[in-house]
């Protein structure tokens, strides 16, 4: 049995249970679900523990390993332009379109109140910290650390992840001699962390149980509501992003009938939606490219390899979506400075996203903690990922299409 099978099958057995419970009114069996939930925190500290390291790691092997721009040329160029702008595209829609829809999401306030008051008592330093919210001016002013070390035991995440690229790029000018060894170094790291995520997730349907136990106890039968609405609305979403977004852009800016496009792209969706992977895609993407899209060889030999494993626009949709709902069912009120963080985080985050089941998650942690909205949560989403990650990725793959053709189709005019 996989482990999406089981974290599943954990998650509906404790949502059962924790609206027995409720609905039972017992004392006594209201605090044992309680008494259990220490395990679930711990199996989040787990997760969180590695969340420095994994995207710290992963960052800086990125930014200096990158090929140096003279060698990437137009194409490098014009396909990170296009990246940025679709992701700050996809987080700002989420951001715009969640709240209405999460409004009709049922959460009883008294039980919204109890949520916030377990998370804050769980969550420490960074609950604390995040209470207090900054105006824009200052946001733009700590986006800089003054200690990168502080910002991270602070779980400022958005800081850090400016000084880490920062960082990586500095390394990347230093010559061959010094770079490779702090880059190997950096690359060990992210390769142990990832592996100790592994690890750690398959304690997952444990900490899954523990974690939606309790919280169904306070809920009731809202739990249920609440969360099939989560699947239903990041469906519906990304679907929609894809529809109203990314395939008008193919006329407009890539000057090619959007029915050719459409049809080139069936195959490779196809796959996306039933196997969830992008890399498991590329193969379909590539032939596509060659094929009936008819873009140059340097877009399908270099950039649609890069899409599929670094562009995740779909990634930056539900993400979003993903943050704004906890923020919701755990009752945490997001100013304008603290979605501009989670827009900022997500676009950042989703070029770190580990290849791993729930991986799309686990990368969820620092834009949690960037928002002060209680990383609890996760628990929850990974447990009902399975749906939500089929949309996901399906418009992960039309977007790196997208890109694919807009980049190639300039590409091939400019010369």
């Amino acid at each position: 049995m996989s482990l999406t099978i089981r974290v599943l099958i954990a998650l509906v057995v404790a949502l059962a249970l924790g609206i027995v419970v409720s609905a039972s009114g017992s004392a006594s069996l209201v605090a044992v679900a309680t008494a259990i939930e220490p395990l679930g925190t711990l199996w989040v500290n787990a997760i969180r523990m590695t969340v420095i390291p994994l995207v710290v790691g992963t960052l800086i092997v990125g930014v200096a390993s990158a090929p140096d721009a003279r060698a990437v040329g137009q194409v490098g160029g014009r396909a990170l332009a296009v990246f940025l702008a679709a992701l700050g595209v996809g987080a700002l829609y989420a951001a715009l379109i969640a709240p209405p829809l999460l409004r009709l999401v049922p959460v009883p306030p008294a039980a919204a109140a109890t949520l916030r008051a377990s998370a804050a008592s769980t969550a420490g330093a960074v609950a604390q910290g995040a209470a207090k919210v900054p105006t824009v001016a200052q946001w733009l002013v700590d986006l800089v650390p003054v200690n990168p070390v502080k910002a991270a035991a602070d779980g400022a995440m958005l800081p850090l992840i400016v000084f880490t690229l920062a960082f990586g790029l500095a390394v990347s000018r230093l010559p061959a001699a010094r770079r490779d060894p702090l880059t190997a170094v950096c690359r060990a790291v992210a390769d142990a962390s990832l592996l100790l995520v592994r690890w750690i997730l398959v304690l997952a349907p444990l900490g899954v149980f523990a974690l939606a136990l309790p919280l169904a106890t306070r809920l009731g039968a809202s739990a249920a509501g609440a969360v099939a609405s989560y699947v239903v609305i990041t469906a519906v979403a990304t679907t929609l992003f894809a529809l109203v977004v990314l395939y008008p852009a193919v006329p407009l800016l890539a000057r090619m009938p959007l029915v050719q496009f459409a049809r080139a792209a069936l195959p490779a969706q196809a796959v996306a939606f039933s196997a969830r992977s992008s890399l498991a895609s590329l193969p379909a993407m590539m032939e596509a490219g060659r094929g009936p899209l008819g873009l140059p060889e340097a877009v399908v030999g270099f950039l649609l390899p890069v899409a599929a494993s670094t562009f995740r626009v779909g990634g930056a949709v539900g993400q979003t979506i993903g943050v704004l709902f906890l923020a919701r069912l755990y009752g945490v009120d997001l100013d304008a400075a603290r979605v501009l963080t989670i827009c900022a985080t997500v676009v950042v985050m989703t070029f770190s996203i580990p290849g791993i089941p729930g991986g799309s998650i686990v990368a969820l942690v620092p834009v949690l903690l960037a928002a002060g909205v209680p990383v609890e949560g996760v628990g929850l989403l990974l447990g009902v990922d399975v749906i939500p990650d089929m949309f996901r990725t399906t418009t992960n793959v039309t977007g790196d299409l997208v890109a694919a053709t807009i980049v190639g189709r300039r590409t091939t005019a400019s010369t």
